[in-house]
């Protein structure tokens, strides 16, 4: 723990990013005694719920289905099946921080860059893009809520000065800026004929991809969706109840690093149980295309294993309007396998890897994001800290004799060369010993905002030098992060998440419970909140009222350390 002379709350602490991760991590902070500073470059709360980010027909897609934090609840939906939608997200952020936040968040504020400072604490070269000022602060501690949507993936060969030196002629923006292109990509197409009646190409086959081509077709416009592999997804015919969709039902038929109870031994380590597993996905796949009505041989079953992925969608009911609707019944073409390889030197198309040219009015490139940290710090901070991919140990003794593993798909090369040295996605092993520097936002949950809100009661008793379960050492804490890149590669084989640290340094998808159990226990908090004896604890509803106690419960832990 801290030494009683020094006092962990002194000087400020930097909170970078205003989505719900920073939201909630600063308000964590601020309970706790600490003078938190929100810095974000945008002009309004809520990082990929920035209401300049979201755009009609977007809806919420986490698996569990709801998205709120412990202190507000959040009003029901109003669209048809009661799915949140992004318009419901912006107004609940924007709630949240006029209710918790007020006076604490520093607007157009661009973080250029983030190295140590040589007395301690951290320097920050900052520009109030309203103003033009720089300057440089000093803070005592720092947390990156950046996320991992924030800074657009563009393949060279496909960006807008690719597409002007090949002569193109029609629009190319990234997902990204959707919403500020809507009107002169629909006044361009409207009523046009020859070029600029081609088809608005969208580039991707995952969420965004997804929502961009549904709402053209409901525009009107020919769309074309290109891609290697589309998201996976869950549906039904009716909303399921609660006690299946929001529990942790799921999360039992997925492996975790450790298998807590007994049913996850039996379902994971014995052939009955593989047997049980494989049957349940299966059938969930099936279920969701059925739903949906997607026929046998149509390129949409041509998805990511649900099992294997973290690209998985929750398509609740399916509506008629929706994507997969409209792809089967021809309003949305989909060309998958494939992918789009460079603008033709026609200037009206683009290459296909087979070489055939697709003709575009439009060119929307879905093709993800890049980690944001690269353009926050320096480079010699980022090797300090090991932030960067780090080379994968190919030698590694870590085992896991999981029956459900057994037959995975083949392994992407990037996975058997690079690793993430952060412990849980929360904190560089580098730097376990400063308690200085914390990350939230970094590991991809089925639960985004309960995960992100239990991290922040972890970096905050971090900061404050509670006694805590991790590694004391930096040695043993990269021992302890060798054996997580050891668990993600087994895992999940298919995803390079080191590449991507500042959205994925972490994956816990479908066992998030059982990852927010971990956090839990680090700080010497009960576990398995949602209650229930040997029969009903796995179809308990896990609900935010359980976690709201968590600063209360900490201090009186810390109390008991400090008599």
């Amino acid at each position: 723990m801290q030494p009683a002379s020094q006092d962990p709350r002194a000087g400020p602490v930097a909170v970078i990013g205003a989505g719900v991760a920073g939201l909630i991590t600063a308000h964590t902070l601020i309970r706790d005694g600490f003078d938190v500073h929100i810095l974000t470059r945008d002009a309004q709360v809520g990082g990929v719920w920035e209401r300049d980010r979201i755009y009609p027909g977007l809806y919420l897609n986490h698996v569990h289905g709801e998205y709120r934090l412990s202190p507000l609840k959040m009003p029901p939906s109003s669209a048809p099946g009661g799915r949140l939608t992004g318009e419901d997200v912006a107004n609940y952020v924007d709630a949240f921080a006029r209710n918790f936040l007020q006076g604490k968040i520093q607007f157009d504020t661009d973080v250029r860059n983030i190295r140590r400072s040589p007395s301690g604490g951290w320097l920050l070269d900052l520009r109030h893009l309203r103003t033009g000022v720089e300057e440089t602060r000093t803070y005592a501690r720092l947390v990156v809520c950046s996320g991992g949507c924030s800074s657009p993936h563009i393949p060279s060969r496909l960006s807008r000065e690719a597409a002007t030196a090949a002569g193109y002629k029609g629009l190319v923006f990234h997902s990204a800026d959707f919403s500020q292109n809507i009107e002169p990509m629909l006044s361009q197409t409207s009523g046009a004929s020859g070029p600029d009646r081609w088809p608005i190409v969208v580039i991707g086959g995952g969420k965004s991809a997804q929502d961009i081509c549904a709402f053209l077709a409901n525009e009107g416009r020919d769309v074309t969706m290109v891609c290697h592999r589309l998201d996976a997804f869950t549906a039904a015919p009716k909303p399921p109840p609660n006690f299946l969709r929001r529990s942790r039902l799921a999360s039992l038929l997925s492996p975790h690093i450790h298998l807590r109870t007994s049913i996850e031994r039996f379902l994971h380590t014995t052939w009955v149980g593989k047997r049980i597993v494989d049957s349940v996905w299966r059938g969930m796949e099936e279920d969701a295309f059925r739903a949906a009505n997607i026929p046998r041989d149509s390129p949409l079953r041509n998805t990511v294993r649900p099992f294997w992925h973290i690209r998985v969608n929750d398509e609740g009911v399916p509506r008629p309007n929706g994507f997969h609707a409209l792809a089967a019944a021809g309003k949305i073409k989909v060309l998958t396998p494939a992918h789009a390889v460079k603008f033709g030197d026609d200037g009206l198309s683009v290459v296909l890897g087979d070489g055939s040219l697709l003709r575009a009015s439009t060119v929307v490139l879905a093709t993800g994001y890049k980690s944001s940290w690269s353009d926050l710090f320096d480079r010699n901070t980022i090797e300090e800290l090991g932030l960067d991919p780090q080379p994968a140990n190919t030698n590694t003794t870590h085992r896991w004799d999981y029956t459900t593993l057994s037959d995975p798909p083949p392994t992407h090369p990037d996975v058997e060369l690079w690793a993430s040295h952060l412990i849980n996605g929360l904190v560089p092993a580098k730097n376990i010993a400063r308690r200085d520097f914390a990350v939230n936002g970094a590991c991809v949950t089925a639960n985004n905002a309960y995960t992100v809100e239990v991290a922040s009661h972890w970096i905050s008793s971090y900061f404050l030098g509670d006694e805590m379960r991790i590694p004391k050492t930096p040695e043993a804490a990269l021992a302890a992060a060798e054996r997580q890149a050891a668990w993600l590669k087994r895992r999940y084989p298919e995803i390079p998440s080191a590449l991507h640290p500042s959205h994925t340094a972490y994956l816990a998808f479908w066992t998030w419970p059982q990852h927010v159990d971990d956090m839990l226990e680090d700080m010497g908090l009960p576990i398995m909140r949602s209650g229930g004896n040997i029969f009903t604890w796995p179809f308990k509803v896990i609900d935010s009222d359980e976690i709201q106690h968590l600063k209360e419960e900490r201090d009186a832990r810390r109390a008991t350390f400090r008599a």
